[in-house]
């Protein structure tokens, strides 16, 4: 009944929705589960703007008392993410590429360290920085579906994923699978990726959302704060590492992105995706 905990208006409207433009974020005050879908087509790239807006778009829930828990999907068919948006890292300044770099970082420090629940409800393909979104979370399930595949391809863009992009990968997948994957610059199809651990569940995509919520409901069955301290436990080290070595970590990306084999092969992948469509 309304009362002093309860206006009146909640009772209609137990989904509150703020989103700027590139997410949309809906808050279910009841189960205390929000989602966050990710909508910028063509491909949901992680551009400035579309970090700017999940970092605080997260914080946000992270500073809500009725949110314990976040699943992350994609409003896009058939991508989830495809990882950083290229054209951030093509012929810009030095400053813009320490900005875009320290964004990318905030990004997986505010999820992977984040104290809510956090699931990943991947409906589509999930290359590269779209992989490191997923690895972040708590539990990944991923629709059946042949045509989509996941992994960290770096190495086939003639770039490297940074140290904490494979220690987040070695966590979930091992030692072994994660150097094999990395050094080959794997994109697994998701029978695969639920085969070497780097995908929890593979769920028809009817079903996706419906099991995103079950498997939320049974991690906010325990206790937030043994929870919290335990991931916290789990997790710690390896965040603590980029943080130690954050401006180190940016002027290496600026070094590597800048040298000029590197920005050609970029120009060329994105010459490459152009003639695709």
């Amino acid at each position: 009944p309304p009362g002093p905990l309860r206006p009146p208006g909640l009772l209609l409207a137990p989904c509150r929705a703020f989103s700027n433009n590139k997410i949309l974020v809906e808050l279910d005050e009841s189960s205390g589960v929000a989602t966050m879908k990710f909508k910028s087509p063509p491909v949901n790239s992680l551009s400035l703007d579309f970090l700017t807006e999940f970092c605080i778009s997260l914080e946000k829930l992270e500073n809500d008392r009725a949110c314990r828990g976040v699943i992350f999907t994609s409003a896009v068919p058939k991508i989830f993410s495809s990882g950083l948006d290229i054209t951030e890292m093509c012929g810009k300044s030095m400053e813009h590429y320490a900005e875009f770099w320290r964004a990318v970082q905030e990004m997986w420090l505010r999820l992977y360290g984040s104290n809510m629940v956090t699931v990943a409800a991947v409906n589509g393909s999930s290359p590269a920085g779209g992989c490191l979104v997923a690895l972040s979370c708590d539990y990944r399930i991923m629709v059946e579906n042949p045509k989509f595949s996941i992994g960290l391809n770096e190495a086939q863009l003639g770039i490297v994923a940074p140290f904490w992009f494979k220690d987040t990968f070695v966590n979930i997948v091992g030692h072994r699978v994660a150097e094999r994957s990395l050094q080959l610059g794997s994109l697994h199809s998701a029978s695969e990726a639920h085969k070497i651990g780097l995908v929890d569940e593979l769920v028809p995509e009817e079903k996706l959302q419906e099991k995103a919520a079950a498997v939320m409901a049974q991690w906010l069955a325990l206790p937030d704060h043994a929870r919290q301290l335990t991931k916290s436990m789990m997790r710690k080290a390896v965040l603590d590492r980029l943080v130690a070595h954050r401006e180190e970590d940016i002027q290496n990306f600026i070094s590597f992105i800048s040298k000029e084999s590197i920005q050609k092969s970029l120009r060329m992948y994105m010459e490459m995706l152009k003639k695709k469509k």
